[in-house]
């Protein structure tokens, strides 16, 4: 009985494996399309003066030709505007883009800073699409125009991909495959998502969403989901409730994100993110979603556990060894796809045991309070 664990593994392994090398769709089944409608690009910005320049630069060099890009600088105290005013008149950027100073919070509306950027942004914008950018992204000059050519080939509201996880610091190329594995496990093949009628089912990578204007005013824009910490999932799910279609796919070699650049910021990261998120992902029966982001924890067990039996036989060769090295090789499959030095997958049971405690550590705190950014937010 105890051999047909490993044997388990092993069956994960060919399936992963499979699922990597038949994974679709792919952004670069669609052909650029260098002309079409007007496109708003709108970035919210809080404090990413380590970000911005890059972000707008690889924006303003996309080959779509009409395009405006649209900089919200959401109350940033580290000289994040005074970047982009720099660059506005700079010939990279082609007259393409402006400078939006956002407002303050209104009050008593139960805003999240990131929503109300946004909406300031959309106020502004001219674009008959609209493209919702992350400030931490680095995109390719044709992501745009594929982007645009797959909306229409697909016609669908609402397109979304995944972009290339930038890793440079220890603690990011440990944690991060980990957390992206996990949330693949739920997700899935997106060809099961994209076009789901199932609200729970509907997702969208936040870093890049394209809308068709008509859509996203149709479903009331951000403000439906201001109050929401994962607003991604939430817009998504929005559009699912108004028989929308939404479309996501994979664009590593067209945009790379950078997240978070140390142990602290994947704590409050992910702990942010995965209290609200992760229930979201779960038909919407209240004592199944509140359990959910404690079972989230338990896979880690998957890795853990092998190991730590092992290690307490005295390291004699049986189905732990076996299991403890099939799973190495499934990490080493992992990290590689990542693009994370294959070094860390050697530390894969601390990478599995870090994300169990983020989990549990954002299972416990909640949703109610939400700290992000140097503001603090009350859920509703």
């Amino acid at each position: 009985m105890t051999w047909a664990i490993p044997a388990a593994y092993a069956v994960l392994l060919v399936l992963l494996v499979y699922r990597h090398a038949t994974r679709r769709p792919r952004l670069s089944a669609y052909a650029p399309q260098l002309e079409g409608p007007f496109v708003s690009v709108i970035i919210p910005a809080r404090d990413e003066a380590a970000n911005i320049e890059s972000c707008i630069r690889t924006a303003a060099e996309t080959s779509y030709k009409a395009a405006e890009i649209i900089v919200v600088d959401d109350r940033s105290t580290d000289g994040t505007g005074e970047i982009v005013e720099r660059l506005i008149s700079t010939p990279e950027t082609r007259g393409r883009v402006r400078l939006v100073r956002g407002a303050d919070l209104p009050q008593g509306g139960g805003w999240f800073g990131k929503q109300w950027a946004l909406v300031q942004g959309y106020r502004a914008a001219r674009g008959e699409l609209i493209l919702f950018l992350d400030a931490d992204t680095c995109q390719h000059p044709e992501l745009l125009p594929r982007a645009v050519r797959a909306l229409q080939v697909e016609r669908v509201d609402l397109l979304s991909v995944l972009s290339r996880q930038e890793m440079v610091s220890f603690w990011e190329r440990l944690v991060q495959p980990h957390v992206f594995f996990a949330l693949a496990a739920r997700v899935g093949d997106l060809r099961r998502v994209n076009r789901t009628r199932v609200e729970w089912d509907a997702i969208a990578n936040g870093q890049f969403i394209l809308t068709t204007r008509a859509a996203y005013e149709m479903v009331g824009t951000h403000e439906t989901v201001r109050n929401s910490v994962v607003d991604d999932m939430a817009l998504a799910q929005t559009l699912i409730r108004h028989h929308r279609d939404i479309f996501l796919t994979h664009a590593e070699e067209f945009m790379a994100t950078r997240m978070y650049r140390s142990l602290a910021g994947i704590l409050e990261g992910w702990t942010k993110n995965l209290a609200t998120g992760i229930p979201l992902a779960f038909p919407p029966i209240p004592w199944l979603r509140k359990l959910a982001p404690y079972v989230m924890s338990l896979p880690a067990l998957v890795w853990i556990g092998p190991p730590i039996l092992w290690a307490l036989s005295g390291w004699a060769w049986g189905w732990t060894a076996l299991t403890t090295a099939i799973s190495l090789v499934i990490w080493l499959m992992v990290y590689r796809v990542a693009g994370a030095p294959l070094r860390y997958a050697l530390l894969y049971p601390l990478g599995a045991a870090t994300v169990a405690c983020i989990m549990i550590r954002s299972a416990l705190r909640g949703s109610r309070r939400i700290e992000w950014r140097g503001r603090t937010y009350h859920s509703l």
